[in-house]
């Protein structure tokens, strides 16, 4: 009991620090589990989904008053973005859940190839605003309703790629910012805010699909993960706002690089 009240802790702690940065929460979970020789059951698979709720809710602390203050407006736009990630969820739930998510290649090549996505994206960024020493203005004035309803759409369809594990639900939404000259603090922000739509949606769906099947046990465990996963997510979200003033996406690209490289060594060479 004590090891399994660790392990789910371990696993609500690195959703809550990886889910808002571009580096793949759901591969880090998956790797984890493997690492920690947990057997990717069904309950597993499902305690993977359910805790971001632990996310989701910090999300919505975090940004309680602006999502009041500008609710016609953000709701209109972060379902505008979701109408994609719906439907290709939807359509995908059965393939992620049976095959894609027990895939290690697939995890190792999704996070190599974002990464040099993200350097690449990153640089021709940087050329294309003129950025000095990639520093962001601390005074930018952050309101995701600057996003034409187009560019919302556009980055709800990079968002979508997410389905893939290891692809990464914000370095998806981040790139897709980025493509289309986005700022960078206001893709941050509205890569936080779909969060919401999304992550709720595809834990909902788990829950019905599951039907709630769990025992006492696996409740405490789900509830251990996301109670972690909040207090984390709180943290990570603060960190990022803060990282991103004064630095851009490349640290990550090259840290999903390392990782894609590292994890396919793992699984070919030993």
């Amino acid at each position: 009991m004590f090891i399994f009240f660790i392990k789910s802790l371990v696993l609500g702690i690195i959703q809550g620090f990886a889910e808002f940065l571009p580096i793949s929460s759901t591969a880090h979970l998956i790797l984890s589990a493997n690492l920690m020789r947990l057997e990717m059951s069904e309950f597993i698979k499902s305690f993977i989904v359910i805790i971001q709720f632990g996310s989701i809710l910090a999300v919505i602390i975090l940004y309680w008053k602006k999502l009041w203050n500008n609710k016609i407006v953000y709701f209109k736009k972060l379902m505008t973005a979701f109408i994609p990630t719906a439907i290709i969820g939807l359509l995908g739930y059965s393939l992620v859940k049976n095959f894609l998510q027990e895939s290690l290649e697939i995890i190792s090549l999704a996070l190599f190839l974002g990464g040099i996505a993200i350097v690449i994206l990153e640089r021709k960024y940087q050329e294309r605003s003129g950025e000095v020493n990639n520093v962001s203005d601390d005074k930018t004035e952050v309101d995701i309703s600057v996003m034409s309803y187009k560019q919302c759409f556009i980055v709800g369809i990079f968002q979508s790629l997410a389905i893939v594990p290891g692809v990464s639900r914000s370095a998806a939404t981040i790139l897709g910012g980025l493509s289309l000259g986005i700022s960078r603090l206001v893709i941050v922000e509205f890569s936080f805010l779909l969060a919401i739509p999304t992550m709720l949606a595809a834990s909902s769906l788990d829950l019905v699909k599951t039907g709630f099947n769990f025992n006492l046990e696996e409740i405490i465990f789900l509830i251990i993960g996301f109670l972690a996963s909040f207090v984390v997510a709180w943290i990570s979200i603060k960190f990022l706002l803060r990282f991103i003033k004064k630095n851009n996406f490349s640290i990550f690209g090259w840290y999903r690089i390392v990782l894609g490289v590292a994890l396919f060594l793992l699984l070919y060479a030993f």
